[in-house]
């Protein structure tokens, strides 16, 4: 496991310290939640990027057009 050192406002880091008393966790623990979010959303955009540079537009828009047609028939 890495060690790692970072530097921030005190007041930052007070509010984070208290965040994390209020949570019954360690600041560490903390970070290591808030990177994990972090994460996962930078994955889920850099998917969805990907998925979008493949995409065909005519394909995705026919689909849309018999979604609202499916909607206008209920």
């Amino acid at each position: 496991m890495k060690k790692l050192t970072i530097r921030m406002p005190d007041d930052k880091a007070s509010r984070l310290k208290a965040l994390a008393q209020s949570r019954n966790i360690s600041v560490n623990k903390l970070i290591e939640e808030l990177s994990t979010i972090a994460l996962t959303e930078y994955d889920a955009q850099v998917r969805f990027e990907v998925r979008a540079a493949r995409a065909n537009a005519t394909h995705g828009l026919a689909l849309l057009d018999e979604l609202e047609k499916l909607e206008l028939a209920d």
